[in-house]
């Protein structure tokens, strides 16, 4: 968990103050500020919860996408993907996922260059365990409701839009695709 930091004032509060007579009013920066200080809270809260199971949230992302695939297993390719992440770094997170015992890999038959990598049972334990915790912790986000959780999804989605995560409906092609 993160430390409290337990200040007499919000230090973004204040900043927005100092940045407002020194550049004037950018309420983007507050908002900036604040997601990323979010983030900060929720990483450290998310992979405390983890730690017990050998795992970071990359590393627990990475299980659960195996865990929801039709097969258990994914191309390497696939879930830099779908993690949205860049090959090194689903390299690593995999290989250390299969120094665990909790994910293995094999060459992928379909693809003479590419390399798949599979959920083990032990992996589905462990991902199932580490799921019941984060659940029961709200994922750090239990200062919000159900409907406050998705207001903050909705909040954010235009912006994963506009960086050209996906196609949304009625604003590209594409649609969602099974694996």
């Amino acid at each position: 968990m993160s430390k409290p930091l337990s200040l007499p004032f919000d230090p973004i509060a204040r900043a927005d103050e100092l940045w407002k007579r020194h550049w004037g009013s950018v309420p983007a920066m507050s908002a900036i500020t604040s997601i990323m200080r979010a983030h900060q809270i929720l990483l450290s809260e998310v992979d405390a919860v983890v730690r017990p199971y050998g795992l970071t949230f990359a590393r627990y992302e990475a299980l659960v996408l195996l865990t929801f695939s039709k097969k258990g297993e994914l191309p390497m390719s696939k879930i830099g993907e779908r993690l949205m992440v860049h090959p090194t770094s689903v390299t690593n997170t995999v290989d250390r996922l299969v120094r665990s015992g909790l994910v293995t890999k094999r060459p992928n038959p379909n693809d003479g260059r590419g390399t798949l990598a599979s959920i083990t049972d032990e992996g589905r334990a462990v991902c199932d365990a580490a799921t019941r915790d984060l659940m029961a912790m709200d994922f750090g986000l239990g200062v919000y409701d159900a409907e406050e959780c998705a207001e903050i999804f909705a909040l954010l989605r235009p912006l994963r839009v506009a960086a050209q995560d996906f196609d949304a409906p009625g604003e590209g092609a594409g649609r969602e695709r099974p694996e």
